[in-house]
């Protein structure tokens, strides 16, 4: 029953991940593609994980794979959001059918305050 349960894990995992690898060549731009690729890529490799100590257990193999998903999961989504802010900073832009740019703010408010002191009006 553990094997099976273990396959079926593994196979979520692969998939998980091969719609991942199809969203970094299918979307639009890089903040589609960072988030496709984060948020499909660290559930898949989670599941694979999660299978190894279903099928393994406490061994030496099963702990590694228990130590590995929470590290794996916080490590991808904190650079994940550091690559997206640094490219926003960098002004790369978003896809022209973007619905919600929550960023906006952080980089315009610096060039207001940059314009109000090389234009006294």
């Amino acid at each position: 029953m553990n094997e099976l349960i273990s396959n079926i894990l593994i196979g979520t995992g692969l998939l998980f991940s091969l719609f991942g690898c199809l969203g970094l060549i299918r979307l639009p731009d890089v903040y589609n593609r960072l988030q496709s690729a984060t948020k499909c890529v660290t559930l898949g490799t989670c599941c694979i994980m999660l299978s190894l100590v279903i099928r393994y257990g406490f061994t030496d193999i099963g702990i590694k794979g228990l130590i590995a998903i929470p590290v794996l999961f916080f490590t991808s989504t904190a650079g994940a959001h550091a690559l997206l802010k640094g490219s926003h900073i960098s002004g790369i832009g978003m896809w022209e059918k973007s619905v919600a740019d929550h960023y906006r703010d952080d980089t315009t408010g610096v060039a207001d305050e940059e314009e109000k002191t090389d234009n006294p009006e």
